[in-house]
């Protein structure tokens, strides 16, 4: 069917659509209206009442008022059968014109996808199923629009990410998705609520680039004629907070990154976000653990998730693998002394990647060089949890060096299925070795770098005032769901993703 006659035909149907809605105008119907308040849950009435017998039923006839969505629709003429589906779930509904009397024209006006409320009594059909034998029959809301001919099973992606309300009906399993994702966000505030941590709101528009390597929207505030950024990470502004006594601090917040799309990549995404005073990236660590694996089984109800037909063990304790030691796992030909040689890792990674990555990697120092073959060489391999650790100070610009060995910095990151989950470590609170560290960033950037921060004098002065030892850390709560809803792209588990606008 070409374009202009799928068109010709939407319009059609919706023109008798919205004809039918007038009719039920002139019944004394609104099409459009508001005021009827069901007194039951589909769902509930059909749990309550799985186990009784239809002789049961008929002895007791229990009476219920409800309103939903319908989803299914089979007329015989002077009797119908509907399915109403609400929050709780759904029910089937018998409609009657010797019940119904008047009403029953109502009913006939009826599309797949209206809003209808039903009181009635409840039996069980000749096929067994509980069914609600409709004495009120009200139409609430008529849907215009046709729901897609496959009612049951939208497949089409980029129709599912740009129409997820036309999704959430048609494949009720998506919801299922986002009440689980619900969950997993309910869990993570518990969890660092009954641990003492106070949940905080920071800004969303900075002035600065700060808080991660990333690169930032940018906007414009008119009234002051400033330049400002949409929010990298909220990091710098927590730990003011740590600056100022609240130890225990926390937010779950949205962060945008001007960057690619991928299965893993969504500009707007969500982060948490949470620092301890007192505590060291190896309480981190711990906690990351009693956290993740708490969730998966708060989630799923098991500490063994099977993702994309692969079995996750969140049982704690997690493999630690220093990142040096992951490289020469990757790259058996490296000695010890070819880690610190930028040039000799260049060498072996550089023929590999296509030419558009190996022009960045000439500025690159050793750690940097070392973070680039890990990358390449082992990421994806780590499939169970695992945190990898000794990570070089040249590319963690806001971690506390490690005491022995100051080339490496005290961070982690969580792989899971070869991908990021979360990023931790003892925080810097040196405020001489933090404008070092800003320092460089500059310098970087003046050098042609892109994933950048910029210098942030009011965050030095607020380390010069004095930060406890504090441990922090970030986590990925949109990959996070994506793990414990078995769903293969970030954009199942984000509401609305972002695509291109649509073509017209």
């Amino acid at each position: 069917m070409s374009d202009d006659t799928e068109s010709a035909k939407e319009h059609e149907l919706y023109n008798q659509r919205l004809e039918k809605a007038g009719r039920w105008r002139t019944l004394g119907a609104n099409p459009f209206g508001n005021g009827f308040r069901p007194a039951d849950l589909a769902g509930d009435i059909a749990r309550k009442h799985a186990s009784e017998s239809a002789e049961q039923l008929e002895a007791s006839r229990p009476s219920y008022s409800i309103a939903g969505r319908v989803v299914a629709l089979r007329s015989f003429g002077k009797a119908a059968f509907i399915k109403l589906r609400d929050r709780s779930g759904e029910l089937q509904v018998h409609v009657k014109k010797d019940l119904l009397g008047d009403q029953f024209e109502r009913f006939q006006l009826t599309d797949m996808g209206d809003f209808v409320g039903v009181k009635g009594t409840l039996f069980r059909s000749k096929t067994g199923e509980l069914t609600l034998a409709a004495t009120e029959y009200l139409p609430i809301t008529k849907a215009l629009r046709a729901p897609p001919e496959k009612w049951h099973g939208l497949a089409d992606l980029e129709a599912r990410y740009r129409h997820r309300y036309v999704d959430l009906v048609a494949n009720p399993e998506v919801k299922e998705v986002f009440l689980r994702r619900t969950a997993l966000v309910r869990y993570l505030r518990e969890f660092l609520d009954h641990r003492g941590y106070v949940e905080v709101e920071t800004p969303m528009m900075h002035s600065l680039v700060s808080g991660a390597a990333a690169r930032p929207f940018t906007t414009h505030h008119n009234a002051l004629d400033i330049s400002l950024f949409l929010r990298i990470a909220p990091e710098l502004y927590l730990k003011r907070l740590v600056v100022g006594g609240i130890e225990r601090v926390y937010e779950i917040n949205r962060n945008f990154r001007n960057e690619g799309i991928s299965t893993r990549h969504n500009p707007e995404f969500t982060m948490l976000e949470w620092y301890r005073a007192y505590a060291t990236f190896e309480d981190m660590m711990a906690e990351t653990e009693e956290m993740i694996s708490g969730a998966a089984e708060r989630v799923t109800g098991s500490l063994k998730v099977t993702y994309q037909g692969q079995v996750i063990d969140f049982t704690p304790p997690w493999p630690r693998l220093p990142m040096a030691q992951a490289v020469r796992q990757a790259f058996p030909s490296l000695t010890e002394a070819d880690l610190k040689d930028a040039d000799r890792l260049r060498a072996e990674i550089g023929p590999t990647l296509p030419e558009s990555e190996r022009r960045h990697l000439d500025a690159l120092g050793p750690g940097a060089m070392l973070a680039v073959l890990f990358e390449h060489g082992l990421e994806s391999r780590l499939v169970q949890p695992t945190f990898v650790t000794e990570f070089p100070t040249e590319i963690s610009p806001l971690a506390r060096r490690n005491d022995e060995r100051p080339e490496i910095a005290d961070r982690f990151e969580l792989f899971i299925v070869g991908r990021e989950i979360a990023n931790g470590f003892s925080e810097l609170n040196d405020p001489l070795d933090q404008k070092g560290r800003f320092e460089a960033q500059v310098e970087a950037k003046r050098r042609g770098a892109v994933e950048t921060m910029d210098y942030d004098e009011d965050y030095i002065r607020a380390l010069e005032h004095g930060m406890p030892p504090t441990g922090g850390e970030g986590l990925g709560v949109d990959r996070l769901a994506m793990l414990l809803t078995d769903s293969p792209s970030i954009r199942d588990v984000i509401l609305f993703p972002l695509l291109k606008p649509e073509k017209r």
